[in-house]
């Protein structure tokens, strides 16, 4: 059986990871981290990092940043248990869309992601990725709440 488990370093994600772990220790699965070109995009050009469209070295530089990322939570799995490779994809639609697609390529038995990833206010404003995966997945996904805060 291979899972495959939605990574964005948040605090949500690591918690899928850690609980995945927990529940299928020694099971095959593959870390997604999606990379969101417009997202970064829009987060460079706030930062004042204006680059044109092209900006091969801009995007070599992310496409990097989101693979390391990728290889982050893979490590993160392993040390849960679980026999992990990292994947980074570009997202074609939406990150939910890339996250189904991945998992039909792959044949996922069941689908891992926490309930909020980095982009917390974004999701209010269009929906939840978790929530879309579940609603469009066609096969199982779990749905790992928020860690507790300690407050």
């Amino acid at each position: 059986m291979t899972i495959l488990i939605a990574y964005d370093g948040s605090d949500d994600a690591k918690a899928a990871i850690t609980f995945a772990g927990e529940i299928m220790k020694g099971e095959s699965a593959v870390v997604l981290t999606v990379w969101e070109r417009l997202a970064m995009t829009s987060a460079r050009a706030s930062a004042g990092l204006m680059t044109g469209i092209g900006d091969v070295a801009g995007d070599e530089a992310l496409g990097e940043a989101m693979r390391e990322l990728a290889r982050h939570g893979a490590d993160l799995a392993r040390q849960a248990g679980l026999n992990a490779t990292p994947r980074c994809d570009v997202d074609a639609v939406a990150v939910w869309a890339t996250i189904v697609d991945v998992a039909d390529e792959i044949d996922a038995k069941l689908i891992v992601t926490g309930t909020r990833g980095m982009g917390a206010v974004r999701s209010l404003l269009l929906g939840s990725t978790s929530d879309r995966v579940l609603h469009h997945a066609g096969r199982p996904v779990l749905v790992v709440p928020a860690p507790e805060s300690g407050t």
